[in-house]
């Protein structure tokens, strides 16, 4: 596959991933974990399905035991810490420090071999955290919401997760994508084990929860990770970096949209600053 069409792919699944926040919101009351569960089982399904169809099986003998546990690994790390990030504090804030990755991925990607790190990447990344501040003291300093705290913290480990694995990922470049359904299906046991052991079981309660699961399972949770491993492996993952920039603003205004993020001030400043800091680490890497 040539560079531009797997680059093209990728930017399908940073489109998906716009819809993660609203459909994340629209899941409740299903807990983390399980949500986990669900989501994985559809994309696992759907990973299967393009495995026997598409894909070549054979090649999955050839993936070593560290590539899948490191693959299950990210997968399930990420998504437990963005679901129970969204759970724990305002979907719209949580999700855009959750977006910190596109610019984090610019950086991580500096530290890789033949690149370099530069000052526009030093740069963007305070105008980045500008942004996290400003959600976090958007009612001033004294009166941070406590409550959210833990959510927030989630949410960043959310995007130094992503962006960790989607940068180590240019690095197994020779691990077929086929691999991304055993990631899926093992996420999605893995998932179900820890559910039973850790948190009460909460079914969606309603055809709204229910359609937002399954949402989840096809798009954001499942088709986007087949694209996305193609494009960082094949295709021009700076570029990538740089249209995920267009993710947070996407997804903050369908939250708004939605009607479910207020649009406020503070919002749309730490929606810009978050870009913007993103934007300059690519102008950097560019140049």
């Amino acid at each position: 596959m040539s560079a531009p069409k797997a680059t093209l792919l990728g930017f399908g699944a940073i489109l998906l991933w716009s819809m993660l926040a609203l459909f994340t919101e629209g899941s409740r009351p299903v807990p983390p974990l399980l949500l986990n569960a669900l989501c994985f089982t559809v994309g696992g399904v759907i990973g299967l399905i393009w495995l026997v169809t598409k894909g070549n099986p054979k090649r999955l003998k050839a993936v070593p035991l560290g590539v899948y546990v490191f693959g299950t690994a990210g997968l399930f790390g990420y998504h437990f810490l963005y679901f129970s990030a969204l759970r724990m504090a305002p979907p719209a804030q949580a999700g855009l420090i959750a977006y910190l990755w596109p610019l984090l991925i610019v950086l991580f990607s500096g530290l890789l071999p033949g690149e370099s790190l530069r000052t526009g990447h030093v740069i963007g990344a305070l105008i980045g955290l500008c942004g996290a501040a400003v959600i976090l003291f958007a009612d001033g300093i004294g009166a941070v919401d406590q409550a959210a705290l833990p959510g927030y913290g989630l949410a960043l480990l959310c995007a130094l997760t992503w962006s960790g694995y989607s940068v180590f990922s240019r690095r197994l470049g020779d691990t077929p994508t086929e691999s991304v359904a055993v990631f899926c299906v093992t996420t999605a046991l893995l998932s179900a084990l820890a559910h039973l052991a850790l948190e009460p079981t909460i079914w969606p309660d309603d055809a709204g929860s229910w359609l937002s699961v399954i949402a989840l399972g096809l798009g954001p949770v499942g088709l986007a990770f087949y694209v996305w491993d193609i494009g960082v492996k094949r295709g021009n993952i700076q570029l990538l970096g740089v249209a995920s920039y267009a993710a947070p603003l996407l997804s903050t205004l369908i939250l708004v949209m939605a009607g479910v993020a207020e649009p406020t001030l503070s919002l749309a400043l730490a929606a810009a600053l978050i870009t913007g800091g993103a934007i300059l680490a690519a102008r950097a890497s560019r140049h």
